[in-house]
């Protein structure tokens, strides 16, 4: 089993900056893939970023990619998402996720899932 802890969302303006954390404890780590999705209201769950396992291989939705980087600590328990000039079509629940193996943008893919952070993004 694996347990997954998201941090660091918040209000912010549009333009501003939030660096999402998410840890993971329960198996190692390191033979996860991990990813970021959100939910908007109203909207289904959307694939932001992932992070490949055991190397540093990433990948990013149309809509964030250049303003997002996703990241993982040397020890492999933690991955971040910064997030930069954040626009208000970025409000939304963001979700850390985790599987065995390879990365996918699948949301279907991954077992495990951590409670939620909301980002709102204000003008």
């Amino acid at each position: 089993q694996v347990q997954l802890v998201e941090s660091g969302g918040g209000l912010v303006q549009v333009g501003g900056s939030l660096r999402l954390s998410c840890v993971a404890s329960g198996r190692p780590v390191v033979s996860l893939s991990m990813a970021w999705f959100r939910q908007a209201p109203g909207k289904e769950r959307e694939f932001v970023s992932s992070v490949n396992w055991g190397t540093p291989t990433t990948d990013y939705a149309d809509s964030v990619k250049g303003r997002y980087t996703m990241s993982r600590d040397s020890a492999g328990n933690t991955v971040f998402l910064e997030m930069n000039s954040l626009k208000s079509e970025d409000t939304a629940i963001y979700y850390c996720a985790a599987k065995v193996d390879g990365m996918t943008r699948a949301s279907s893919d991954y077992r495990y899932w951590g409670q939620g952070t909301q980002v709102t993004v204000s003008s």
